[in-house]
């Protein structure tokens, strides 16, 4: 009865831990045999049988049957045995089985053996864990922030803590006590302190994931999602590709209204998302990845995967992308290196590159024939050639090599100085001609009212003489003759 007293409080605390029956029966072995290794010494000659469902618990301990007692602990003299045992007919080296009664513990050791028994249920609780997420790195998982220390948050699901360090946090965000956060789980390690579990919301697989939440095509195949790169908490580049040629990609990762995308720009906190439709060639592919930009002309070179582009002067600011996170993504995300320029910039660079190195200044004639000698010809070409290839050249040393790449960076910075100047000389007289503009149309409206004052004036004084003096004159003539009469 004690026995399945015991049994039944073990099994309680082992339903409110949510830990398995066979577990349960394997830390009940472990706990008695800790609890007569803390009696007795040793327990490596006694076993433990457990069946939790009878609600029976049996502890048995295996000694040598000997004549002189040398280990009370593993041997037993033969009048003892046969004094516990008298129905048997032992001899010297049989084996006697003893029967341990779990009840002759004392207060003590069952202190002990709930610390043990709270202790191996908090390692199967941990291996639960390490089991469970082990299995679903990449999924989403939703929990309640618990606490935040030294900008790291914790959030518990269930009986787990999961870890989100810094490095996985969108900047943009801050999250309180109580709040509900979603993430994606990326990995899961084994340290000391039990399974540390990191998820992140700045990764892109969790992009990925929120996509196929809310994106059913997805989910089933028929649209697939070829790369994605992402500035958390700033920008993301996502390129889609359709399976079936009915169904536009871009379109259905938008949704009716824009709802679908919609859904995942505020999940994570109205981060731009520009979706990208998937096309074999690369200089397609690359002007939809410098969205919201129009490149004008596109130069690629296929085998070192890189693209220079071409914008109006207006419009690089845009393609470039604040902090230059636009055109980093559209690099990361069409895997080609590319190098934005506006078009007076780029038209510049080409002239310079062409210049021949004879008409740099300070350039001397002698450094140019040896160059010349060697297929090196133009800016471009020195710029480009192989430094070892140079110095092979005879009577080219480091010296020489260095003043012509010193020559050709002043003359080119000058260049550009120049230029700028140009540019500086161009805005001020631009905006002289305004100001200008503005005096000669505010000098002419304050001459407008009193021009129309003169010609009103001068329409009087034109008006006939006899016109003006007829009136008077019958007046006055009217008058004498009334008078007369």
């Amino acid at each position: 009865m004690i026995n399945r007293e015991l049994i039944d409080v073990f099994s309680e605390i082992a339903r409110e831990k949510n830990v398995d029956r066979s577990e349960l029966g394997s830390i009940i072995e472990q706990l008695f045999l800790h609890l007569v290794e803390r009696d007795r010494g040793d327990s490596s000659n006694c076993s433990v049988i457990v069946n939790l469902d009878k609600g029976e618990l049996e502890i048995y301990a295996e000694r040598d049957i000997v004549d002189d007692l040398m280990d009370p602990v593993m041997e037993i003299t033969l009048e003892e045995a046969l004094k516990l045992a008298p129905e048997e007919n032992f001899q010297i080296g049989d084996s006697f089985v003893e029967v341990i009664d779990p009840t002759i513990f004392g207060r003590r050791l069952v202190t002990a053996a709930k610390q043990f028994f709270s202790q191996r249920l908090q390692d199967v609780e941990k291996r639960y864990v390490y089991e469970d997420y082990s299995q679903r790195i990449g999924e989403i998982v939703i929990g309640t922030v618990r606490q935040m220390q030294r900008d790291n948050i914790y959030i518990n699901i269930d009986q787990a803590e999961l870890l989100m360090p810094r490095r996985e946090q969108i900047v943009t965000e801050r999250h309180r006590r109580g709040d509900t956060l979603r993430a994606v789980v990326k990995s899961v390690e084994v340290t000391p302190r039990g399974p540390e579990i990191i998820i992140s919301r700045t990764d892109n697989h969790f992009l990925y994931k929120l996509f196929e939440m809310e994106v059913p095509e997805i989910e089933d195949g028929i649209i697939e999602i070829q790369a994605i790169a992402r500035q958390p908490g700033d920008r993301s580049k996502i390129i889609v590709r359709s399976n079936d040629r009915r169904i536009d990609p871009v379109g259905a990762c938008v949704g009716m209204r824009g709802s679908r995308i919609q859904a995942i720009v505020r999940e994570l906190n109205n981060e731009k998302i520009d979706i990208v439709n998937f096309s074999e060639q690369p200089e397609v592919l690359i002007s939809r990845a410098l969205s919201p930009a129009t490149p004008l002309d596109l130069y690629i070179d296929e085998d070192d995967k890189y693209c220079i582009a071409l914008f109006n002067d207006d419009e690089l600011e845009f393609a470039i992308g604040r902090g230059g996170v636009n055109i980093n993504l559209a690099s990361r995300i069409t895997d080609y290196r590319i190098d934005a320029f506006g078009k007076k910039e780029y038209d510049r660079n080409q002239k310079q590159q062409a210049t021949p190195l004879a008409e740099i200044p300070d350039f001397t004639s002698a450094k140019a024939k040896l160059l010349d000698a060697a297929g090196i010809v133009t800016v471009s070409d020195l710029l480009n050639a192989d430094e070892e290839e140079i110095l092979a050249i005879d009577g080219m040393g480091e010296k020489t090599l260095e003043d012509a790449f010193n020559l050709v960076a002043a003359y080119i910075e000058e260049d550009n100085n120049e230029e700028e100047v140009e540019e500086e000389v161009n805005v001020e007289q631009l905006l002289d001609d305004l100001n200008e503009q503005e005096t000669v149309v505010e000098e002419s409206a304050g001459k407008e009212e009193p021009a129309e004052e003169s010609e009103t004036e001068t329409a009087e004084d034109n008006m006939p003489e006899t016109a003006a003096d007829e009136t008077p004159v019958k007046d006055e003539e009217l008058t004498l003759e009334e008078k007369s009469k």
